[in-house]
């Protein structure tokens, strides 16, 4: 009976069933960082347990570090005090750290595909909601608590129940100037932030046949904003190519082996799926958040919708969104004047992002009332950037260039909104307080749109600045 890859996962990795009817799952890989880490080492200590394997968790430092100095100790006493303790941890433990003197510092999920790290077939595990990520390379990869952190450290396996499955097909071909973030909106708008409750999403079609890796981490880190427990793409060529070379990846006659197995693992035609959902790509518009969630998204020259347009269910958030946003059914976000324009996160961190950025960037200047930050994803992201002359792009037009982290895609460091700020950001939630302000206000869109409304001072459509750059 032909399988999905999310059930030969599942089957591999599946140590036991519990009385309580979930699966105790083996983690091939656990990541942690060091924000919720920190009280799930305590725990191992006060009960006296041990890491059994080490060499399973890698650690990076990304969510509260500062992005504008490496100078410690930091000045925020709460930030310091995290970053001794997974310093002091990762020590005693025996965990390898990636912190910035490693040269492999950066966001979690872009540290861990980019060292060869995350590859298909395995079971990941990270204390960040984002984890499914890494589900772009096939693999199953979770988020969780921290005191499932605690659990897989103590016994490198999980309880969990065993979701459904639902494939997304994407087919079509995109228009110039519509991308990846696009994309995973689109399907988010449709579906619905809750729509994906209880299920893994299988993302699938000619859209993501033609994506880059990168690309496809894109529409996997945003599974968790559509409800979904986790996502993934079936592995291929471009996933292989993506890893061949990467330092903790297999090589030689190695590197040929996992491939056959990787290949192996993908779904076969035929297999069963609780729900399929199929989409058409090729009309997409850039598209915009408008208000306090990632369903509430629209193309870019549609109009913000009556409360009347939605199920009865979720009209009380849309008036909320109403009167936060301070927005008015019928308006356009084209045009609207934006305070921060912020490029970066575990979403949009990655090179290709910021090369399609600079793209944009070169075409003019910040305008005068706006902030606009480039925070690379990582340590090798800043270098590869630095290596094309993208800083002296982005410093030119007048954003900041900064050192990696998470910044203000969450705002647990000194990268913030202030008051009722408007943020053009390439991040993954808008949801109210989450840039730093609880009144700040967050307009998600990709890279390219975020750049065109910095240069613009407000909202603008990205594919009239690429038939600028077209024609220069």
């Amino acid at each position: 009976m032909a399988s999905t890859l999310f059930d030969k996962v599942w089957q591999a990795h599946a140590v036991r069933e519990l009385p309580s009817g979930q699966t105790q799952l083996f983690i091939g890989l656990h990541l942690v960082h060091e924000v919720t880490s920190p009280q799930a080492f305590q725990m191992l200590r006060e009960a006296g347990l041990s890491v059994p394997y080490p060499e399973r968790t890698v650690a990076t430092v990304d969510h509260i570090i500062p992005t504008h100095t490496d100078m410690r100790p930091f000045d925020d006493e709460q930030a310091e005090g995290m970053m001794s303790a997974i310093e002091r941890n990762c020590k005693e433990f025996g965990i390898r750290l990636l912190d910035r003197s490693s040269g492999d510092q950066g966001i979690v999920h872009v540290v861990g595909p980019e060292l060869g790290l995350t590859q298909p077939g395995m079971t990941i595990a990270c204390g960040d909601s984002h984890t499914s990520t890494h589900g772009a390379f096939g693999a199953i990869a979770f988020g969780i608590g921290t005191s499932q952190v605690r659990d897989v450290l103590a016994s490198q396996c999980l309880a969990i129940n065993k979701p459904k499955l639902r494939r997304v097909e994407v087919d079509g071909e995109l228009k110039s100037g519509v991308y990846a973030k696009d994309v995973i909106l689109h399907i988010i708008r449709k579906l619905g932030v809750k729509g994906g409750v209880g299920y893994a999403y299988e993302y699938a079609g000619s859209v993501f046949d033609r994506m880059t890796m990168e690309e496809r981490m894109t529409v996997c880190n945003m599974s968790i904003e559509g409800g979904a427990r986790c996502g993934y793409v079936n592995p291929d060529q471009t996933t292989y190519e993506y890893l061949r070379g990467r330092p903790m990846a297999p090589s030689g006659a190695a590197f040929d082996r996992a491939v056959e197995w990787w290949r192996s693992m993908a779904s076969e035609s035929g297999a069963s799926y609780d729900d399929v959902q199929v989409l058409d790509g090729s009309d997409l518009a850039p598209v915009v958040t408008w208000g306090i969630n990632p369903g509430h998204a629209i193309g870019v020259d549609e109009k913000i919708p009556h409360v009347s347009e939605y199920d009865a269910d979720d009209r009380q958030t849309v008036e909320d969104a109403h009167g936060y946003m301070g927005w008015k059914p019928g308006q356009t976000l084209r045009g609207t004047k934006i305070d921060v324009a912020f490029i970066g996160s575990c979403t949009n961190g990655r090179i290709s992002d910021l090369r399609e950025a600079a793209k944009i960037a070169k075409l003019g200047k910040v305008k005068s009332h706006v902030k606009a930050l480039v925070v690379p994803g990582s340590q090798d992201v800043a270098r590869q950037a630095e290596a094309e002359g993208l800083p002296e792009i982005f410093r030119e037009a007048g954003f900041e260039w900064r050192l990696p982290g998470c910044s203000m895609c969450l705002a647990m460091n000194p990268d913030k909104l202030i008051g009722d700020q408007v943020c053009a950001s390439s991040s993954n939630r808008n949801f109210k307080g989450r840039q730093g302000s609880p009144a700040g206000r967050t307009l998600l869109m990709s890279p390219a749109m975020v750049a065109a409304a910095a240069i613009e001072g407000a909202v603008s459509d990205v594919r009239e600045m690429i038939g600028e750059e077209a024609k220069s």
